[in-house]
């Protein structure tokens, strides 16, 4: 699959993403954040907790697409994560959790969308 491609459909997966999660209670804070260590595809609230999710989107298995989020990707998720927290200081005393969002697109072009709650963790 070419690159753009590839970022056509990470951009329909984050969307399809934030609405199954707004869908589901969650709010959406922030999509995309950057910081100087990488970036994380959402941020949200759900039930008074804090939630840093990434998104994989993939025409494979949801196997591969989870397994994607290598462990360099997670701890650079976590210190972005921790650049969110220093900017937002109205958050610091929110419980926090990582998140992944797998969306697989099908062979009739249908997404099945799978949430995986506490995905990884940081290490401390």
């Amino acid at each position: 699959m070419k690159n753009s491609e590839n970022a056509h459909l990470g951009m329909v997966g984050e969307n399809l993403a934030v609405s199954f999660l707004k869908r589901n209670g969650y709010k959406i804070l922030a999509q995309n954040y950057h910081s100087a260590y990488g970036e994380i595809d959402i941020v949200a609230i759900g039930t008074d907790t804090l939630i840093f999710i990434e998104v994989k989107t993939r025409k494979s298995n949801l196997e591969k697409a989870l397994s994607s989020i290598s462990n360099a990707k997670q701890k650079k998720i976590i210190k972005t994560a921790y650049c969110f927290l220093q900017q937002h200081p109205e958050f610091e005393d929110f419980p926090t959790r990582f998140d992944a969002v797998a969306i697989i697109q099908k062979k009739d072009n249908t997404f099945k969308i799978n949430h995986l709650k506490n995905a990884f963790y940081p290490e401390f």
